[in-house]
């Protein structure tokens, strides 16, 4: 996992982590990096301090496997049909309940928008997507 300070045209700078350093070129590229502030898509790198990481990461495994499995065990898994699904939960649609998925950027941006509560989880502690059996 790599992190990077980002910079919208608008000089909004925020962080976001990425499995590789080549995946920020590659989503940027196809333009699915943007500012969660005003949605610009022309983004940048911002200059940041080094992170030097340690040998052993003192329990944050420990801690981000709890997290995990906190969610896996107590949210339903709604996969791509997540901003679906959020949406008519917060309108009463669907039984208030904790859920986690998918969603496109522009998905998270409009749920956003129309003021649903949602929040990214960073690879290291999102759920892994469940296998299907047929």
């Amino acid at each position: 996992m790599i992190k990077y300070a980002l910079k919208c045209k608008d000089d909004h700078i925020f962080d976001v982590w990425f499995d590789r350093g080549s995946d920020y070129d590659k989503q940027r590229k196809r333009g699915l990096v943007e500012c969660p502030v005003c949605g610009s898509k022309k983004i940048e790198k911002a200059p940041m301090a080094p992170n030097v990481k340690r040998s052993k990461p003192d329990g944050l495994d420990k801690i981000a496997d709890k997290i995990r499995d906190e969610i896996e065990n107590n949210c339903d898994d709604v996969g791509t049909e997540f901003a679906e699904e959020a949406r008519a939960i917060h309108y009463g649609e669907k039984p208030e309940r904790g859920i986690y998925g998918s969603a496109t950027p522009d998905q998270a941006k409009d749920l956003i928008d129309e003021g649903v509560k949602v929040v990214p989880l960073p690879d290291g502690i999102a759920p892994k997507p469940k296998k299907k059996i047929n």
